[in-house]
């Protein structure tokens, strides 16, 4: 039996695309079949898929690279700036070497009766620093008398280590002190520097500090606190006056000079009780302009300015002025500036007990009570402390200068 076979025409199948399939890729020779047009979908969509991952991938990695490129920027310039001040702190240190890099000897005079120094010679004339001859320890070092070759008699004072940064630093300094000349300014005589040893020879003034006849203490080698009586207020108006004109001296230079630290301990008495200004271990140039600025606060406690506690820091004439004010107080009164004093049972500061007790005319009271009293003028010392009064005002520039100051206390 004759089996009839009949052709299978496949029917075209859906189209997804909107666009409708041309009637030719139908025609018998090119017929499409299921499988053929699933295979190109898949494929269409792979290479879709392909493109949208190569595209992510292209971001991200453009991203990466403008993060590295910006971390290696900040790397670098944050290195160059380490190196640059690496290369700047290295030059400073050669430029200002530490005492023990000097290993010469050097000395120098200041004064025309003195025209060699060494430091043999100090060791001999101070029996190798001798505490014996001790006479005080002011900043920075202990104060030795001793005799020179030439019969003069004088005071040696051997500075710590860290008295002064270098040897530089301490020479410029020596340059400038050793030339002062004022009647009441210890004079600096000279300076010798053996390695680590660095000393200057002053001027001796023989009565010793001030702090020692305020305040009752005494050294056992100055023959003129044996006999030691309370100073007069006419000694210690003079006293005053002096240390007055010798800070008008001072910040009257061309390159004024702030002493930063004026107080009993640093003023010398000679033989007649006139005052000499001593301890130039913290005093500063300043210009006419601006003010020396310091890395640290500089004086002792009791007699700093207020300011120091606002952070201003710079040496100024004013902040002398402050510290005069606080001696002024002392002297008076015999009272520590840096203690508590206690009124209506309350403590307070020395400036504030004293200026309660102008404010109720009490300043008969406040003066040192071992002090002759006698035929003493009470509108003298009242105007004696509000002179002190106007050079401790809170506010610096409420503060008269020194000259103004020495113009009043000429009036008493």
């Amino acid at each position: 039996m004759d089996v009839m076979i009949q052709p299978i025409v496949l029917q075209p199948l859906h189209n997804p695309f909107p666009t409708p399939i041309p009637p030719r890729l139908l025609s018998p020779g090119k017929i499409l079949t299921q499988e053929t047009t699933t295979l190109s979908l898949s494929l269409q969509m792979d290479v879709s898929l392909l493109a949208a991952a190569l595209a992510a991938f292209g971001s991200v990695f453009f991203l990466v690279m403008i993060l590295a490129l910006i971390v290696f920027v900040c790397k670098f310039t944050k290195n160059r700036d380490y190196g640059r001040r690496l290369r700047r702190k290295q030059i400073r240190t050669v430029l200002n070497p530490e005492p023990s890099s000097v290993k010469a000897d050097e000395s120098a005079s200041f004064d025309p009766t003195i025209n060699r120094i060494s430091m043999d010679e100090l060791k001999v004339a101070t029996k190798n620093f001798s505490t014996d001859l001790i006479i005080g320890d002011g900043s920075f070092g202990l104060v030795y008398k001793a005799a020179l070759y030439n019969g003069s008699t004088v005071a040696i004072k051997k500075l710590d280590p860290d008295a002064f940064q270098g040897f530089r630093e301490f020479r410029a300094e020596m340059e400038t002190l050793g030339v002062l000349r004022h009647g009441n300014i210890v004079k600096i005589l000279g300076y010798c520097v053996s390695g680590l040893d660095r000393v200057l020879i002053l001027e001796f003034v023989e009565r010793g500090s001030l702090d020692q006849w305020i305040h009752d203490t005494s050294s056992p080698n100055n023959e003129y606190l044996e006999d030691k009586f309370p100073l007069s207020w006419e000694t210690r108006i003079k006293i005053v006056r002096g240390v007055a004109n010798g800070l008008v001296y001072l910040h009257g230079l061309a390159t004024p000079i702030i002493h930063r630290d004026i107080k009993a301990s640093n003023v010398l008495l000679d033989s007649s009780f006139e005052a000499h200004i001593t301890d130039f271990g913290l005093a500063r140039k300043i210009d006419s302009l601006h003010s020396h600025l310091s890395t640290q606060v500089a004086g002792t406690l009791g007699y700093m300015p207020p300011e120091y506690k606002e952070g201003v820091i710079g040496a100024t004439a004013k902040a002398d002025v402050y510290s005069f004010g606080i001696l002024m107080f002392e002297i008076a009164t015999a009272e520590r500036p840096n203690l508590p004093k206690k009124m209506e049972k309350k403590e307070m500061g020395l400036i504030e007990w004293v200026k309660k007790m102008l404010a109720q005319n009490r300043h008969m009271e406040i003066l040192d009570r071992n002090m002759p009293k006698e035929g003493l003028s009470g509108d003298e010392v009242y105007e004696y402390f509000r002179i002190a009064s106007l050079c401790t005002e809170e506010i610096m520039i409420d503060r008269p200068a020194m000259s103004e100051v020495v113009d009043l206390l000429n009036k008493l």
